[in-house]
């Protein structure tokens, strides 16, 4: 089975700093003169990414940019696939405000996957994964979308008795985000397995 490329069409800033820093963590990177780094949180796999970009063209911390693969764009090249700990801390603290952006605007999406989300397990199914979702609110919500699928989250909250949607979703993809040992991914994309360094 060929596996899909997950490429990021859209992503949003998280911070933004001079070229020089990652030069001096990472010496064999090809960077230019001037050059600026910015952090980024893609839309689609929440694929966390370093794309240089010209002072020129500096784009402001929580705007939502396009990094395709088509241009004219904004970034200049991505750099590098990067891992939750390879934030610097402005952009940890900026990820739960870009996440919540990425739900906010997509409720389709996510609506759509309290809809078709099946089990993870013989014994547990992908809902229980959610914070907040136990066995008995999981059935409440595979009953009522049987009977009439899901259309928003208002409608997830009236009948599927889920108080907030959205800080549901926000928090299990922060987990996912933040945690590299999590076995069930349901919104983010593997993190990146560097090999351990030489003791």
């Amino acid at each position: 089975m060929v596996r899909q490329k997950k490429y990021e069409d859209f992503a949003y800033v998280l911070d933004i700093y001079p070229a020089s820093e990652l030069k001096a963590k990472l010496p064999n990177i090809t960077l230019s003169r001037g050059e600026l780094i910015i952090q980024l949180l893609g839309e689609d796999f929440f694929t966390l990414l370093e794309a240089a970009v010209s002072p020129k063209h500096k784009p402001p911390i929580g705007t939502r940019i396009y990094v395709g693969k088509d241009v004219p764009r904004s970034i200049l090249r991505i750099i590098r696939r990067i891992n939750y700990e390879d934030l610097t801390q402005n952009a940890k603290n900026e990820l739960e405000n870009a996440v919540r952006k990425i739900v906010e605007s997509n409720e389709k999406r996510f609506v759509e996957f309290f809809n078709k989300c099946t089990p993870v397990t013989p014994r547990m199914h992908a809902l229980e994964l959610m914070p907040g979702i136990g066995k008995k609110i999981a059935l409440k919500i595979i009953a009522e979308r049987e009977m009439k699928p899901f259309e928003s989250y208002e409608d997830l909250k009236k009948r599927g008795k889920i108080q907030d949607p959205v800080r549901i979703l926000v928090q299990r993809i922060l987990q996912e985000l933040t945690n590299h040992e999590e076995r069930h991914r349901l919104f983010v994309r593997e993190p990146i397995r560097r090999a351990s360094p030489p003791i």
